[in-house]
């Protein structure tokens, strides 16, 4: 699952940062639901392309424990948007 959203230029370190705030966010998410046990597999790829605009790619690969009810895809979905979330709020800070 993927989604992205485009923003002006950055510097190396708010790269980064953005990155890091938008992986977190989404493993926040991840773990808000369900317990770690039941992951066993978790993957959040966070990347940066571009000049102007940059845009803001992430993925969330999610396997969770064939005991686990939770609704996969439904839960990436949700990461992936509150990683953009987290990225929006990181870049308004920036103005």
């Amino acid at each position: 699952m993927m989604g992205e959203l485009g923003f002006p230029e950055l510097s190396t370190e708010q790269t980064e940062l953005l990155c890091q705030a938008a992986e977190d966010a989404a493993r926040k998410t991840i773990y808000a639901k369900v317990s770690a046990k039941d992951v066993e597999r978790l993957d959040i790829s966070v990347e940066v392309e571009g000049t102007k605009p940059v845009n803001v790619t992430v993925e969330v690969n999610l396997l969770l424990a064939k005991t686990q009810r939770m609704d996969a895809e439904a839960l990436v979905k949700e990461a992936i948007a509150q990683a953009h979330n987290a990225t929006e709020i990181f870049l308004s800070k920036l103005k």
